[in-house]
């Protein structure tokens, strides 16, 4: 227990010596405060990774997009990362695929961009037809319904999403920062840009509580599996940075090691000596498997390979139905092994 929260608990009991109850309810309030945005306990044994958005499709099923989309499945949770870029491609693939989604109830938007959010509407109305609480919730970090002011209007395609969204019934959780979401799994929320590793294409600005800045997607968020191999990082352009999500995430899970960095990590474009780093730097983390999708890049998950000391089973490009296990590892399609 912190200091802080002694301190209250102390108080209280300087108050109401005799309110025994109270004490006990004040107690278990700051606990649970405490566990949302300390280091998780809980540890998943059964953890699968499907990819149901991204370019490349590695078997006869399944549409490739600029975009990207997972499944995942820990402990008898079924939760969404990001929607696709088109309304209708994570819906088709899933079907494709022989997936079910209709007993999903939670999202996670990862950010703001239409390569990620573009589907969460077709889903949650199709879905919600054998299923009213499909979809139903979304977690999205602070920052994503920011105005982002451009030439031709609005840029934040979630600003108009939350309206159609909310009229369906569907509620959005905002997070401000880190916290269990479930037993195990972890939202980042909004991570420290620790190194400057500018992992953005965008140019345009955003409005802010602090005035209109460059927009560096300050929402930009990833979710955490604290395995029993080690943890699991899901992001779904990694905008953030992903050296900068690491090191948010080891400081958070006491130094554990990385089994598996699944999805985008936005590296298609950068240079060879950032790739390089970012691949020494998979190496001090440990990092055992990488399923690079969206955009990190073809080039880039070869080279981030050599450079961490990875091989063909344990570093490959990201297709529509690979999946991540911690059995199997990952299986690709035939396309990406």
């Amino acid at each position: 227990m912190h200091m802080r929260t002694r301190f209250r608990v102390w108080a209280l009991m300087a108050v109401s010596i005799f309110s025994f109850p109270t004490i006990v309810q004040e107690l278990a309030r700051s606990q649970a405060q405490a566990d949302r945005v300390g280091q998780p306990t809980a540890q998943i044994r059964a953890l699968k990774i499907t990819l149901l958005s991204t370019m490349l499709v590695g078997e006869r099923e399944g549409m490739g997009e600029w975009g990207f989309s997972a499944l995942v499945q820990a402990e008898g949770h079924r939760i969404l990362v990001d929607t696709g870029a088109h309304p209708e491609t994570v819906l088709q693939n899933a079907r494709d695929l022989n997936i079910d989604l209709s007993d999903v109830q939670e999202v996670i938007l990862t950010h703001n961009h239409w390569d990620h959010v573009t589907g969460l509407m077709t889903l949650r109305r199709e879905l919600m037809k054998k299923a009213p609480a499909a979809l139903s919730v979304v977690h999205v970090a602070k920052g994503i319904f920011y105005s982002r002011p451009s030439p031709k209007g609005e840029g934040n395609k979630m600003i108009a999403i939350r309206k159609e969204y909310e009229a369906t019934g569907g509620k959005f959780i905002e997070h401000s920062e880190g916290g269990e979401i479930f037993p195990g799994a972890w939202l980042t929320g909004p991570v420290p840009r620790k190194y400057p590793e500018r992992n953005w294409s965008v140019t345009g600005k955003v409005q802010t509580p602090d005035g209109l800045v460059e927009d560096n997607i300050p929402e930009d968020q990833s979710l955490v599996l604290n395995t029993a191999r080690g943890l699991v990082v899901v992001t779904g352009c990694g905008h953030a940075g992903i050296v900068n999500i690491l090191t948010y995430t080891t400081a958070n899970y006491r130094d554990l090691p990385i089994y598996g960095v699944v999805g985008g990590l936005h590296l298609f474009a950068a240079s060879d000596e950032q790739v390089n780093w970012t691949g020494d730097e998979f190496k001090e983390f440990k990092v055992a498997n990488l399923l690079g999708a969206h955009c990190t890049g073809i080039e880039a998950v070869y080279r981030l390979r050599d450079r961490a000391g990875l091989t063909r089973k344990s570093a490959l490009v990201g297709s529509v139905g690979a999946t991540f296990t911690l059995t199997d590892g990952i299986v690709p399609g035939e396309l990406a092994k």
